[in-house]
């Protein structure tokens, strides 16, 4: 993964990690394996698993420790009502942004035309 999608995915792993979590709820690696399925296949599960801390101390997810057949229990996260809401945010934020990339892209396609 380049630098810059690196960059620009730090700005949105929280989103798209509470996105994931809509309607199911999922231990760490299991988070982990579900973005590599969606083609995020350079994210190291570390970077999620500090991303979870975070989102857990900001209230956006319930955790619950249910028994493992290997180990310790897990911990495993659902979104809660704070998290939708932030979701929510996070999906406005994002169609606004999208919306002004796309016209920027347009405006410089149309100007490299000319």
């Amino acid at each position: 993964m380049g630098k810059q999608m690196t960059e620009m995915l730090k700005g949105t792993l929280e989103g798209i990690v509470l996105a994931l979590l809509t309607g199911k709820a999922a231990y760490g690696y299991e988070i982990t394996t579900l973005l590599r399925d969606q083609g995020f296949t350079d994210i190291a599960e570390g970077t999620v698993y500090a991303l979870l801390v975070r989102i857990e101390q900001k209230g956006l997810v319930d955790v619950e420790k249910r028994p493992s057949e290997k180990g310790p229990p897990r911990k495993v996260y659902s979104l809660n009502g704070q998290g939708r809401q932030e979701l929510e945010e996070f999906w406005r934020t994002w169609s606004f942004l999208a919306e002004r990339i796309a016209q920027l892209h347009i405006t410089d396609h149309i100007k490299g035309e000319k």
